[in-house]
């Protein structure tokens, strides 16, 4: 073999294999499940890449005596929407985790992708606003 071959048979090896890695790193779904908790913060932050950034307080204790947060990025639009009108709710939520964030996904490598409850709201005002115009 010349070495032309062989430095381009190694190029190629080397490129799938940062590929497989970003894939890997970056959208493969390591585990999805359900959590619930009181919603208590939701914001759109970030300095280049806006994203909706959550926290859900759930119940029960630790050793320390110490709430268990559950910290998380929002992708869908009309999602953060809903949350952000029912901060302070007992909220179900779908999520999927993945072993790296990505500056436009969020800055939590949990994803929230879907609502499964909110309770205190009637079924009908879920993603409405509580507070009416005069």
């Amino acid at each position: 073999m010349n070495a032309k071959k062989i430095l381009w048979t190694f190029v190629t090896v080397l490129v799938v294999a940062l590929i497989a890695f970003g894939y890997w790193r970056f959208y493969f779904v390591f585990a999805e499940g359900t959590k619930a908790g009181q919603l208590n913060t939701f914001q759109k932050k970030g300095v280049i890449f806006k994203t909706y950034e959550g926290k859900i307080i759930q119940s029960g204790f630790k050793a320390n005596v110490q709430s268990n947060e559950f910290e998380f990025s929002v992708e869908n639009e009309r999602i953060a929407e809903q949350l952000l009108q029912n901060s302070g709710r007992e909220v179900e939520l779908h999520y999927k985790r993945h072993f790296g964030s990505l500056p436009w996904r969020g800055m939590q490598s949990y994803i929230v992708d879907s609502i499964y409850a909110i309770h205190g709201v009637p079924p009908a005002a879920a993603g409405e606003s509580t507070i009416k115009p005069k």
